[in-house]
C-alpha cells in the first residue's frame, strides 16, 4: 500500500462515522453506503482492508463491496479528484491512475479438505468455547458440523498454506460450507466477542456458489434461505448465502427466501421490494414478532416448531406479497 492510500484513508475519516484503525491496513466504520443499523448507532460494519498492495472497501451490513478509490469518489469527489491527481504525480500510471472496478478474491493455494478441530460435540462441557456455543441454542444434532479454532488465523493458514504474519490471533467458531457432494469448498469463522469482523469467510473453491448447506439438501421439497448459516440449522432444508442478496436463480422455482425481521432497515427492504417484483417467495414476519433473526426468536423462548408455522403461514409473492409488504415495512 502506497503512502497516498495511507493518507488519503485519513482524510477521509472525517466523513465516516465511528471511525476507528484496528490496524496498520485495517479500518472500520459505519457504512456511508447503508448507513449501517437503523436500530443501533453504535454498530459499524464497513471496513478498509488490503490486499496485497490496494486497498478495498466492504461492508457486512449491505455486503457492498468496491476499491478504496471508488468508495472515495463516492463519499467525497473532491477529495478523490485530488487523489487521482497525487497518483499521477506519483507515476502510478502514465495515462493517470485508473481504480479497478471490481474487487478481487485472494488466491488460495492448494486447500486441505477436512477441518482438523474438535467439534463443538467432542468439546468438554466445562470448556469456556463450549459454554458461549450452548447459549445459542443450536440443536444438538448439529453440534457435530461446527468446529473450535483455538487460533483462527493459524487455523486458516493450514488450511490455505499460505504463510503471513498474524497478528492478535484469537479462537473462532468454523463454519464449514460443503457442495452437495460433501466436497469442502469454504469455511467461516464467527467471533465469540467483540472481535471485528464479526465474520470472516475464506473460499477455498471460488468457482462453487457461497451457499451453507447444500450437502443436507434436499432440492425436491421447498429450500428456506436465510442470510445466515447459523439461522439455517433451526429450520427445514435451510440453506444459508452468507449475504444480505438472498436470491439463488438456480433454485428459484423452489425457494423461499427469509429476510431478517427488520423493516426499518432500507437495505433489507430495498431487497425485499426486489424480491417480490421478481416473484420469489418470500416470509413477512408478522408485527408481534420482535426478533430480529431466527436465532434470537429461540433465545427468546419459541420453538422450532413454532418457528416454522410461522414461516409456512406468512410466505407471500407476487402482488399479494408487495401489498403486505407496503404495511409491513416502516420505512
Amino acid at each position: 500500500m502506497s503512502y497516498i492510500d495511507h493518507k488519503f484513508v485519513s482524510l477521509l475519516s472525517p466523513r465516516l462515522d465511528k471511525f476507528t484503525r484496528k490496524s496498520s491496513t485495517l479500518w472500520n466504520f459505519r457504512c456511508p453506503i447503508c448507513g449501517d443499523s437503523q436500530k443501533n448507532k453504535s454498530k459499524a460494519r464497513g471496513f478498509i482492508y488490503q490486499v496485497k498492495q490496494d486497498l478495498f472497501y466492504k461492508c457486512h451490513n449491505c455486503s457492498f463491496g468496491t476499491t478504496f478509490a471508488n468508495l472515495l469518489k463516492r463519499v467525497d469527489s473532491n477529495l478523490y479528484e485530488e487523489y487521482l491527481l497525487e497518483k499521477y504525480k506519483e507515476g502510478e500510471t502514465a495515462q493517470g491512475f485508473r481504480p479497478k472496478t471490481c474487487v478481487p478474491t485472494p488466491k488460495i493455494l492448494l486447500p486441505k479438505k477436512t477441518i482438523n478441530l474438535k467439534s463443538f460435540a467432542e468439546l468438554n462441557d466445562d470448556h469456556p468455547a463450549k459454554s458461549l456455543f450452548k447459549k445459542r441454542m443450536i440443536p444438538k444434532e448439529h453440534w457435530r458440523e461446527l468446529y473450535f479454532a483455538p487460533m483462527f488465523f493459524k487455523f486458516c493458514q493450514r488450511m490455505t498454506q499460505t504463510v503471513s504474519k498474524i497478528i492478535n490471533d484469537h479462537p473462532r467458531m468454523v463454519i464449514p460450507f460443503y457442495d452437495e457432494d460433501g466436497e469442502l469448498f469454504a469455511f467461516q469463522g464467527r467471533a465469540f466477542g467483540s472481535e471485528q469482523p464479526k465474520y470472516i469467510t475464506t473460499i477455498l473453491n471460488k468457482k462453487i456458489k457461497k451457499i451453507f448447506g447444500l450437502n443436507r439438501a434436499n432440492f425436491n421439497k421447498p429450500l428456506h434461505v436465510v442470510e445466515g448459516p447459523i439461522d439455517s440449522l433451526f429450520i427445514q432444508n435451510g440453506i444459508a448465502v452468507a449475504q444480505g442478496d438472498l436470491r439463488i436463480p438456480k433454485y428459484k422455482s423452489n425457494s423461499i427466501l427469509i429476510p431478517d425481521n427488520e423493516p426499518r432497515n432500507k437495505e433489507i427492504c430495498n431487497n425485499i421490494e426486489k424480491y417480490l417484483k421478481q416473484d420469489y417467495k418470500v416470509v413477512l414476519w408478522p408485527k408481534e414478532i420482535e426478533s430480529k433473526d431466527i436465532n434470537q426468536m429461540v433465545l427468546s423462548g419459541m420453538s422450532t416448531d413454532e418457528i416454522q408455522q410461522i414461516i409456512n403461514t406468512n410466505t407471500y409473492s407476487g402482488l399479494e406479497g408487495l401489498a403486505v409488504f407496503s404495511s409491513w415495512k416502516k420505512i
